[in-house]
């Protein structure tokens, strides 16, 4: 049968795409309807589009798992049974990666298996959230609101990662211009000099010599810099991922002025968001806890987490270990705590998460705005004393000529 691509409105005003398999594009049409949904456009869908949807892989972003959850969302409350949802979802993703492993969880639960369950068997691609999440919700009897509050949190993770990327756009892109600006300049117009002021006989400045020198090891000594540069990144690279390199590297992100801000206000918003949901949805805090140890990226802040869960564990409050760690910033233990003490730690969570989440957004623009400058005074910094080694023999020679 062909298969047909459509957008259709939901109940919620949201617009939603994807693909159904069907004799006609009318059976497609009443398919939609009974999903309470209202068509906008169906056409079949090519070989071409979907030779793209399978070529494209590799694990998917938070982006795309945002989407599924929220697609499984609508689906389920239109009414779609978990098989045909997952079923329409595999055919709709254009992951690759998430595609197979969607049929493969679809395969698990037509054999009878909990939608957690399957989940759970691909660590890869759904986090221990994620299943902690889908267990809570068949408990429950709800697992279109589990579907939805994972969507929630997913989507303002990716925000808050998203801006910290953006930020580091720029200083990449002109660190990249400011070497290669660097080395042709040094590869091609300091060697020029040099031979121009060699057949004059003068004596260059002790700048230019050094200039010259570094000029000559590049062009003599690639094949030695190349691989000591990039065996260096590689070293550097493989140190970062073991348990030294992770407490060097975070020690240096919580210590380093400028990036702390941003690095602690980040992993505030984080923890309290994951909290937040995890705690929404019925799950015990002290899994709630273990789960958020387990996304945070700094090394530290996770090694926090971990020791509140054993805290907790002996009748601890949460607040507690969070305050005597020193790492989170007072708000998130104040707010936590009045929430212990009035009964309302969801809503605390949330409001310190929703707090948090704009302060690490202004924290990366107040970064910005102090990198801006520095970046262009290193690069003019750099810039300025290969133009000093180009001009200073000028000068030099100048002045030797208005002796004469």
């Amino acid at each position: 049968m062909p298969i047909y691509a459509y957008e259709a409105v939901d109940s919620t005003g949201a617009v939603v795409k994807n693909t159904y398999e069907a004799d006609s594009e009318d059976a497609v049409r009443m398919e939609i309807k009974r999903q309470g949904m209202t068509a906008i456009s169906i056409g079949k869908q090519n070989a071409l589009g979907r030779s793209i949807n399978v070529n494209i892989g590799g694990k998917p972003k938070t982006r795309d798992m945002s989407v599924f959850c929220r697609q499984m969302t609508s689906m389920i409350r239109s009414g779609v049974t978990m098989i045909d949802a997952l079923k329409m979802m595999a055919e709709s993703t254009e992951n690759r990666k998430l595609q197979e492993t969607i049929e493969e969880v679809k395969t698990s639960v037509e054999k009878g298996e909990a939608v957690s369950a399957a989940f759970g068997e691909h660590p890869e691609i759904f986090s221990e959230f994620m299943v902690n999440m889908a267990a809570a919700g068949e408990a429950s009897g709800s697992i279109d609101i589990a579907f939805e509050r994972m969507a929630i949190q997913l989507e303002k993770s990716g925000k808050t990662q998203a801006i910290i990327k953006k930020a580091m756009v720029y200083p990449i892109v002109v660190l990249v211009v400011m070497i290669v600006v660097v080395i042709v300049m040094l590869v091609k117009v300091i060697p020029s000099y040099a031979e121009m002021f060699k057949d004059l006989g003068t004596d260059l400045p002790a700048i230019t010599k050094a200039v010259q020198a570094v000029s000559n090891f590049i062009i003599h000594y690639w094949f030695i810099l190349v691989p000591v540069i990039v065996g260096s990144f590689v070293a550097i690279f493989t140190f970062s991922k073991t348990d030294s390199g992770k407490h060097f590297f975070g020690k240096i992100a919580i210590s380093f002025p400028g990036v702390k801000v941003l690095v602690i206000k980040s992993a505030a918003a984080m923890a309290a968001r994951t909290l937040s949901t995890l705690v929404a949805a019925g799950i015990p805090l002290v899994e709630a806890v273990d789960i958020a140890a387990k996304v945070m990226t700094n090394v530290y802040f996770m090694e926090a987490m971990q020791h509140a869960k054993e805290e907790i564990l002996i009748g601890q409050p949460l607040s507690r270990p969070l305050e005597e760690s020193g790492l989170f910033p007072p708000m998130v233990y104040h707010m936590v705590r009045i929430g212990e003490e009035t009964g309302q730690t969801e809503e605390m969570l949330d409001k310190c998460a929703d707090y948090y989440e704009e302060e690490t957004e202004m924290a990366v623009q107040a970064m910005m705005a102090a990198l801006e400058p520095m970046i262009i005074i290193v690069l003019a910094g750099v810039v300025g004393v290969i133009l000093a080694a180009c001009m200073a023999p000028m000068l030099t020679m100048y002045q030797a000529l208005d002796s004469l």
